[in-house]
This record gives C-alpha cells, sequence and structure tokens, in this order.
C-alpha cells in the first residue's frame, strides 16, 4: 500500500456483527476522510468488502448524523410533540450524574440498568465499557443473551470450547453441510471458499427452511420445518448408528455417552422424522449415508437455527454428528460454528469486578419490555443507558419496551450515532463516534486474527466515544479508580498483556506490534491448528460429551432431544407425531405469553437482512433504496387462501403486537412459513412498527436464549399497491 502525497493510509477493522471482522483502510487528506476500502493483505478480507459496509463513509459524514448532545423538551416518544434542544457536554454529565446520585439515594444503584449490545464488537469501545463503570457503581447486569447464548452454551458444555477451523479448511472439505445459515449475507468472505471447494468437488448442502442466497448455489436444499432441526439430526444419527456407519472405534477412545447417544437416537427412525420435519424419509436416509462416508465432512452452523424455544437441544445435537461420524480433528471436517473461544479476555482486566460491589441482580436483555413494566426483583428500574444498541428497533416484543420507555418516571439516557427508534424515547441523547473516530482491539468469531483500529479522523462535531463518556461519568460520579480513567491504548493494552500471561495464542502478540501491523495471527501451533486434533477436548472427561451431565443444571436432558417450542405445542399443521413421544413441555420463562394457535397461523422467521447488520445501516440512504420497502415472503397457496396479492400491504399480527408489511409472493419460502428480514427501523416502516412488535420476549431452552423464530402469526391484506 502506498499514499499520494498529502494522503495518509489508516488501518482499521470493522466493528459489526459479523464472522469476516474485515480489515480496512482509509484513505485521510487534510482531515478527511475520502477513501474507504479493505485492506488487500488480509487472509480473509481479500481486498472486498461487503455492500452494508463498502459505502461507510456515507455514514461518517451523513447529514443526520447526530454531533451535539440534546435534551428532550416534552413528551416521550415519536409523534408526542417533544422536541429537542442542544445542550453542552458538561451540562449533558452534570444532568446524568445528579440524576442517577438521587436514583442511587432513593432507590440503590441496582436501579440502573445500562443496557448494549453489538452496535462494535470492539475490546475496548464494547467489552470495557460493558463493565468497569457499572461495576464500579453496583448497578444491574445485563444478561446478554439475545444472539446465541444457547449455542454458546451447548458447544461450549460438548466440546468445551468454541473453537472452529481455519475459513480456508473448506479447501479440503468433500462435503459441506451449511445448516440453518445465509453466509451469502451475514458472513459473505466464506463464499468464494466455498464456491472453489465446490470446484475441487465438494458437495454442497443447504439445510433451511427457506430458499437462500446460499441455499441457490447449493448441490442440494434440504427444507425442514422451523424448529424441527433437532429431530432431523437425531434421524440422521439414528440412520447412521442403525446401518453400523458410525466411528465406533473413535466413539470410543475419544467420547463420553456414545451408547446412550445410540439409545436415544433409536427413537427417531426416518418415518417418525419425515413426520416432524416433512423431510422424506429416503433424504434423510440418503443424507445420513452421504454424511457418514464422507471424509472429510464439515458442519457449518450459525445462531438462526437456535433461535427457538429448543435451540440449546438443537445445538447440542449439531454438535453430536461430527462425533458420531469420526469427523473432529479432520483437516476439512468437524463443526464449524465460532472462533471466538481462542481468545477470552481476561475477565478481571476487563471490569476489575473484585474490587467493586456485587451485582445486585441481572436482568435478560430479551426481557427488556417485561423489566421496565415491573418484571424484575428489587427496586425498580429508574434509569436505562443505552449504547451500542437499539432495542426498540432489534429487541423481542418491542411494543412492550415502547411502552416501558414512555414511563415519565423512567431517566433514559442514548449515546448514539444517529435519532434511531430508541432515541425517540430519551431524555438525553449523546453523539457517538464512528469507528473512523476511536482506537479499538478485534478479535472475530470467523477466523483466528487479531485486529487494531486506528482513529482515521478526529471526531466530527463533538462526538465522543463509549470509553470517552465512561470516563467522564465515572469522574462526575466521584469514582477516583485509575482503571477507570486509562486511555484507549492504557485500557487495550492492559487487557491485552493481563490476557497474554495466561494464553499462548497470544505468545508475541504485542499492542505495539498490533498497532505496527493492524491484523496479527493468533499464534497457534501447526499440531494445533485444526481443532480437537488426535481427539484432544478441554471439557471435564477430556472427550466430547454427548451425554453431558451438566447440562441438567441448565434444566434439560443430558442428551439431546427434540421438544417442539411451546408457541408451536398446539400447532396442528407440522410436528405430527406417528409415535408416542417422551418430549416433554419445553421450558420457557413465561410460556403464558405464547400464542394462543389456530389453523390459519402462520410461522414467523425474521432473518438476518442482506443490506443491513440486524438495524446497523438500516437509516442510510443507499442500502435503504437497495433493500426497498420492507416485506414479508409468503408462499403462493398461503397467500392465495389468504386472497393477497403480490406487492399487497399486509398486516402481519401476533398475541404481542402487529407491523405493516409487502407481501411478496414466492416459493422461496415453504406453505405455513413466511419471512421477514430483521433491521428494519420502526420509523421507516408504515405504521410505525416492525416486525420485532410481533417477536415473543419468551425464553428458550437454556441460557435464557432469545426465541425470534418461534412466532406465530395472522397475516391478511390492508390495501393493494
Amino acid at each position: 500500500m502506498t499514499a499520494t502525497e498529502g494522503t495518509t493510509l489508516v488501518r482499521g477493522a470493522c466493528p459489526h456483527d459479523c464472522p469476516d471482522t474485515c480489515a480496512t483502510i482509509t484513505e485521510v487528506r487534510a482531515g478527511q476522510a475520502v477513501r474507504f476500502y479493505a485492506a488487500p493483505d488480509h487472509p480473509v478480507t481479500q481486498g472486498w468488502l461487503c455492500a452494508k459496509v463498502r459505502p461507510y463513509l456515507e455514514r461518517v459524514y451523513a447529514p443526520d448524523r447526530l454531533l451535539f448532545p440534546l435534551r428532550r423538551v416534552g413528551p416521550k416518544g415519536p409523534g408526542a410533540g417533544g422536541s429537542w434542544e442542544r445542550i453542552s457536554w458538561d451540562a449533558a454529565i452534570e444532568m446524568i450524574a445528579a440524576g442517577w446520585q438521587a436514583i442511587i439515594a432513593e432507590h440503590g444503584a441496582a436501579a440502573i440498568l445500562p443496557y448494549s449490545y453489538s452496535g462494535t464488537l470492539g475490546l475496548l469501545q464494547l467489552g470495557i465499557c460493558n463493565a468497569r463503570l457499572w461495576n464500579r457503581m453496583g448497578a444491574s447486569g445485563l444478561d446478554r443473551t439475545i444472539c446465541g447464548a444457547a449455542a454458546e452454551l451447548a458447544v461450549e458444555s460438548t466440546l468445551g470450547a468454541r473453537w472452529a477451523p481455519d475459513p480456508a479448511d473448506v479447501l479440503h472439505s468433500r462435503l459441506v453441510i451449511i445448516w440453518g445459515h445465509n453466509p451469502a449475507s451475514t458472513g459473505p468472505h466464506f463464499m468464494p471458499l466455498l464456491r472453489q471447494a465446490q470446484k475441487n468437488g465438494a458437495y454442497v448442502v443447504v439445510i433451511d427452511p427457506r430458499r437462500t442466497l446460499t441455499a441457490r448455489g447449493a448441490d442440494q436444499h434440504i427444507r425442514p420445518h422451523p424448529a424441527s432441526d433437532g429431530a432431523l439430526a437425531l434421524g440422521l444419527m439414528h440412520v447412521i448408528f442403525s446401518e453400523g456407519l458410525h466411528a465406533e472405534a473413535w466413539l470410543e477412545a475419544h467420547s463420553q455417552g456414545w451408547r446412550a447417544l445410540r439409545e436415544r437416537a433409536s427413537a427417531y427412525p426416518p418415518e417418525r422424522v419425515a413426520a416432524l420435519t416433512g423431510v422424506p424419509a429416503e433424504v434423510i436416509v440418503a443424507l445420513a449415508r452421504r454424511y457418514a462416508t464422507t471424509r472429510p465432512a464439515l458442519l457449518k452452523s450459525a445462531d438462526g437455527v437456535q433461535r427457538h424455544g429448543n435451540g440449546g437441544q438443537t445445538f447440542r445435537a449439531l454438535c453430536c454428528l461430527p462425533a458420531v461420524v469420526g469427523q473432529y480433528g479432520l483437516r476439512g471436517g468437524g463443526l464449524s460454528y465460532s472462533t471466538s473461544g481462542y481468545v477470552r479476555w481476561d475477565a478481571e482486566a476487563l471490569g476489575h469486578a473484585s474490587a467493586c460491589p456485587p451485582t445486585p441482580r441481572t436482568v435478560n436483555m430479551n426481557r427488556l419490555g417485561a423489566a421496565l413494566m415491573g418484571e424484575v426483583d428489587g427496586p425498580p428500574i429508574k434509569s436505562l443507558f443505552v449504547f451500542a444498541a437499539n432495542p426498540v428497533a432489534s429487541a423481542p416484543n418491542a411494543g412492550l419496551i415502547a411502552r416501558g420507555l414512555l414511563r415519565d418516571d423512567l431517566f433514559t439516557v442514548v449515546h448514539e450515532q444517529f435519532m434511531t427508534d430508541t432515541a425517540d424515547y430519551a431524555d438525553l441523547v449523546l453523539p457517538a463516534t464512528t469507528q473512523l473516530e476511536h482506537a479499538d482491539l478485534h478479535k472475530a468469531y470467523g477466523h483466528r486474527n487479531l485486529q487494531y483500529n486506528h482513529p482515521a479522523i478526529a471526531p466530527l462535531g463533538e462526538a465522543r466515544s463509549n470509553w470517552d463518556v465512561m470516563r467522564l461519568l465515572a469522574r462526575a460520579m466521584g469514582y477516583a479508580e485509575p482503571w477507570l480513567h486509562e486511555s484507549a491504548e492504557e485500557a487495550i493494552g492492559g487487557v491485552l498483556e493481563a490476557t497474554r500471561a495466561q494464553n499462548p495464542l497470544l505468545a508475541g502478540i504485542t499492542l505495539e506490534r498490533l498497532q505496527r501491523e493492524g491484523t496479527v495471527p493468533l499464534s497457534i501451533p501447526p499440531e494445533h491448528a485444526v481443532p480437537f486434533a488426535g481427539g484432544r477436548f478441554p471439557t471435564p472427561s477430556g472427550k466430547v460429551e454427548l451425554l453431558c451431565e451438566a447440562m441438567r443444571a441448565h434444566g434439560v436432558d443430558p442428551l439431546p432431544d427434540f421438544v417442539p417450542p411451546q408457541e408451536f405445542s398446539a400447532l396442528r399443521s407440522q410436528f405430527s407425531d406417528p409415535q408416542a413421544s417422551r418430549a416433554r413441555d419445553a421450558r420457557t420463562a413465561h410460556p403464558e405469553r405464547s400464542a394462543d394457535t389456530d389453523s390459519s397461523q402462520l410461522i414467523l422467521l425474521s432473518g438476518a437482512s442482506h443490506h443491513f447488520v440486524s438495524s446497523s445501516f438500516a437509516n442510510q440512504p443507499s442500502l435503504l433504496a437497495r433493500a426497498g420497502t420492507p416485506f414479508v415472503e409468503i408462499n403462493p397457496a398461503d397467500a392465495a387462501a389468504r386472497g393477497i396479492a403480490n406487492g399487497a400491504t399486509v398486516l402481519v399480527a401476533s398475541a404481542r403486537g402487529d407491523c405493516e408489511l409487502r407481501a411478496v409472493i414466492t416459493d422461496d419460502v415453504p406453505p405455513g412459513v413466511v419471512v421477514a428480514s430483521k433491521g428494519p427501523w420502526a420509523r421507516h416502516a408504515p405504521g410505525g412498527h416492525n416486525i420485532n412488535w410481533t417477536t415473543p420476549d419468551a425464553l428458550g431452552d437454556i441460557a435464557g436464549q432469545s426465541t425470534f423464530h418461534s412466532n406465530l402469526v395472522n397475516i391478511h391484506p390492508l390495501r393493494q399497491q
């Protein structure tokens, strides 16, 4: 890379919630970013950026970007008649500190709740900011389980760690099963590798109810009913075990509980599984035989498959499949879910919890609306501080969240780059920096490199980073601990050093090296380049735990099993079971919130958008134009039965709320299923609601997981376009 005269090249990293964690270059001239593009030398980015991030300068220099602190004047909420007035940072910080001190004096610090998620995935601007100030204050904790909590627990309990192959290892695969995952839209840098693997002779199977962009290029597309994936996995195991295709010697040496798993799978013969999943018995048998006899075979999955009431047990079953056929430890085989387990930041250096009061309580972020409306132990939530998140657009049961935010006695502060759906309800809005305006360090969950993000330009207007705001608040609250006032470099460097002292994969990786090189690979020795090589697993037993007694503590069977989600329990069009099942009622935290079912209801899946990262970028003009009016995909048979024409405006309604969407009639979705992308903001939608006004806030079977996809809705036309 060379810079032209008067131009500086600045290395950075994409901060958004994507496994690719791309390396970027910003060209800066006279203090202004003039070009933004992919680093050509990054092993995954490979010189190109996705359509979402490519126009990033449009975001940085957007005319509607927040650049100054704003205080609400008048009533809360969109269309309520309130207005905003500009105030100084000093006044804003004084207002927050005074409000919090009064709340603490009357109710205790538990009445203050920070809410954040994946607006950035940086060590400093998210990880450290999630912990230090709130630990020192003794504020309520937030159970950040909206995305992958059930899968993460399932993988760690079964395999011992979230390790995954290098993305390029797919070039060694002879079979690739992509299960409930659409990397063409959510991890696009895997796609050239997948296509090359196909050219090399790999057979690609996509398992997904919807014909996604990824499915369009597969050799085979299998479409199970939503939430029936666990039954399908157990059905594959049944065939493999019953035909003697399992890797018995490997299982004897490297697994725990394989005979018990064989007994469990015996209850899932192909005919029964066909009735449960909608996948023909002959397809189940053929896939099982292909998977068991093809080496190496890679099973690649992601978080969408476990956003159901039975998501934890579903992912447990997926984790077991590669073990049954002895694929763990093979280059090009095994399970590809997440690489985030290779580096876990030192918890004490991150948050200094040992020097702080104990966390008084923890609020599950999926239940934010219920919590704001009083569903908490202890004092009511009196103040909410939101950063790196937009819950009114992105969290389940958003209508209940909006009702909670309208409380006159709730003091809400939002630190943001734009006036989001959530900011509409705030008392104070603070302007936030973009990735080009602050420093950070990023690890990926789709590859095995660390990346440093240099600030490329000075903050626009009066925007301040998350960490700078935390430091201002700590000072205003009178907290003198040095670790609350470190510079960005000091904070990042301290956590990196503490983590390196206990993790050999960080050997030789210093802050100075990261700042100099930008991207640095983890120091993984050759003998550990393939996860779980030699059948070694960092579990208590040292083996893959197919029968995992630790799962009892989470309230589920130690063997994977199939139980339909509670919201689907009365649905007769799917999950018809010709055999008596051992299945118990699904464990959900609040089954009383489940919708009453009827024969006209459809299962709504709210998958990832091709143009937005959750709600990030969903206000950007060029991307809004590409995405078009928010829409719902519906099968022709379901549309005809409801009198819905292509392009009609339809009302999509659940037991929780409704939204208006444009109907797209397509056989990309099967009968009984509709799909609407998550991400569009409510303020840009007809009627002022987005799809999350319908989604459930019940919790999944383990780990407090979200259940977005276990969502029954009715749809009918409103008007024709």
